[in-house]
């Protein structure tokens, strides 16, 4: 259905402008697109009455009643009217559903009923404005959402901005304690390492050797050990002045106080900070080097003094911790090194005082060598002897207490002692060794011995001699062949049990050469004691009688060297060579 409207003049827009608003309605024009369409065609009225002339409006439904459709408005000029050619104006609204409005197009020419129509018009106009307060009130409830949620969103920024930074802190804390609990690791395993080479030696000069090598240079510069000569050389005795004098060593002021007090010092031009340790000035030797000076203390006596200088400019206080305790540690180990050492040649004094000078024969030399084992204390049961019988015998003898130690060379010097009392009763070597067997059985049963005894006799050309447990006697004749004595021997001296040690006689030659020995220079762990047997019998063999009756004593040195230099001992050593003169 069309509608058109002539307009001149304003009454006639007010019209068309009231109509057009009633037909929307009529086609169910909702209110606000209907506001929109008449606010618009008002304002197009508006321009068009200002330019003057002639212009038509017209209204098209296009739906057929009942169904959805649009509704078109076209305001065009009259072609004959209009100055100038101007394009038609239109709109189009949704028209929900279509009705015949033919009766409603027209608006009565009163003035009261146009105006009531004006009125009328402005119902859409509220209507619009009430949505349009509804649509402020939703926009600023969103507005006030949005800023509350914006600060939501600047207060959860915030929040994991702080958790970040905790969390960088956290970071930073645990690889410090990582950093930390590395250091702490590092400088136990170089204390348990540098504790396991200082303990490795019982020498305290070695110890002090070994010490510039553990700290130069991951935690010192320079190492110097001051170690008193004897108790204490904190105050030296008066010189001797026939003696030759010597300048005394120079020590920092630092290293004398640290020696007289018993407490660590550290001289420099700045305090150190170090836990434990007093702050001095530099010292006026070196006056640019920081020293750090800790005593070597025991409970005995105070050893001397460890002056170390720093790898840089100053220590780590964690690390001046752990230079005293490793100082404490190596007083430790020196101590108990020079304590060892004083003992060792107490043993090592006892044991020669234990061993008597060989007799003298005509006719017959004697060769002896002792040699303590490396390891220990270098005391054991290793012995050898000869002394004359009544009848003018010489009785030769050497034996081994098993074990080592100051027990074992106790029981050594005892059994001699008996041997020596029981020779003076006469007796042959089987007679000599079951009486020490009788003997050693009921004075330490849980002791044993080996031993063998060789018997010259003036005149007599038999050596009788007999054995108890014991590596047997080898017998180098005039003609260089050399000889085992195996004869079957006794048994242990002081085994549980009876026995009867037999005599054995060999063929004594003029310019023969008889060697007695234990079993710690033909014995090796790996190989055995026949080949060593073999090997001694080889040295022996090479030598010609008059090297033996020239020089017995240099003979026995050089027997000695090729057997054992293979490898470092751990059984004490006994050698006695008995040269018949020829």
């Amino acid at each position: 259905m069309t509608h058109s409207w002539q307009i001149t003049d304003v009454v006639d827009a007010a019209r068309a402008r009231i109509a057009t608003a009633r037909l929307a309605a009529a086609h169910g024009v909702p209110a606000l697109d209907r506001t929109r369409l008449t606010t618009a065609l008002s304002v197009q009225l508006r321009q068009c009455l200002t330019k003057g002339g002639t212009w038509w409006l017209t209204l098209e439904a296009t739906a057929a009643p009942g169904e959805e459709g649009l509704l078109h408005a076209l305001v065009t000029p009259r072609h004959e009217t209009a100055a100038v050619a101007q394009p038609p104006w239109r709109i189009t609204v949704r028209c929900p559903e279509a009705a015949d409005v033919s009766g409603d197009a027209a608006v009565a020419e009163d003035p009261v009923v146009l105006a009531e129509a004006l009125l009328g018009a402005d119902e859409d106009t509220a209507l619009v404005l009430e949505r349009l307060t509804e649509q402020e009130e939703l926009v600023d409830f969103h507005r006030e959402e949005l800023h509350q949620t914006n600060q939501g969103v600047l207060a959860l920024h915030a929040e994991l901005d702080a958790a970040g930074r905790a969390q960088r802190e956290a970071f930073a804390a645990e690889r410090k304690a990582r950093t930390e609990a590395e250091s702490a690791r590092r400088r136990l395993t170089f204390l348990a390492d540098a504790s396991a080479v200082l303990t490795a030696s019982l020498n305290h000069d070695e110890i002090v050797r070994r010490l510039p090598g553990l700290l130069v240079p991951e935690y010192a510069r320079s190492v110097d050990v001051w170690l008193f000569d004897g108790d204490d050389d904190r105050h030296p005795p008066t010189p001797d002045p026939a003696a030759p004098q010597h300048p005394p060593t120079p020590h920092p002021a630092a290293a004398v106080l640290a020696a007289r007090t018993g407490r660590p010092q550290y001289a420099a031009d700045r305090p150190g900070g170090l836990p434990g340790v007093q702050d001095q000035p530099p010292s006026a030797l070196d006056p640019a080097r920081p020293l750090l000076c800790i005593p070597l203390t025991t409970r005995r006596a105070p050893l001397g003094v460890l002056t170390l200088s720093p790898p840089g400019d100053r220590w780590d206080p964690d690390d001046a911790v752990m230079l005293i305790e490793l100082a404490r540690r190596a007083s430790i180990a020196i101590d108990n090194a020079r304590r060892f050492e004083h003992n060792r040649d107490i043993a090592e004094t006892l044991q020669r005082a234990l061993l008597t000078d060989l007799p003298a024969k005509p006719g017959l030399s004697l060769a002896a060598r002792y040699l303590p084992a490396t390891h220990g204390l270098n005391i054991g049961g290793d012995w050898y002897d000869a002394f004359r019988q009544p009848d003018g015998s010489l009785i030769t003898v050497i034996g081994d207490v098993t074990g080592h130690g100051l027990h074992a060379a106790v029981m050594m010097s005892q059994l001699r002692t008996a041997l020596r009392a029981y020779a003076v009763d006469g007796g042959s070597p089987g007679q000599l060794l079951t009486r020490l067997h009788m003997f050693l059985h009921h004075l330490q049963p849980d002791l044993y011995a080996t031993a063998v005894i060789a018997r010259f006799r003036p005149g007599d050309p038999t050596l009788t001699w007999a054995a108890a447990g014991h590596p047997p006697p080898v017998l180098r004749t005039p003609d260089g062949r050399v000889h085992t004595l195996d004869a079957k021997p006794g048994a242990m001296l002081g085994i549980p049990l009876r026995q009867q040690i037999d005599d054995h006689t060999a063929p004594l030659v003029p310019g023969s050469t008889l060697a007695l020995y234990t079993d710690g220079l033909v014995e090796r762990r790996a190989q055995g004691i026949d080949p060593g047997i073999e090997r001694l019998a080889d040295a022996l063999g090479r030598f010609g009688s008059t090297e033996l009756e020239a020089d017995l004593e240099g003979a026995a040195d050089r027997i000695l060297t090729p057997l054992l230099s293979d490898s470092e001992r751990d059984d004490d050593v006994c050698l006695l060579l008995c040269h018949l003169a020829a």
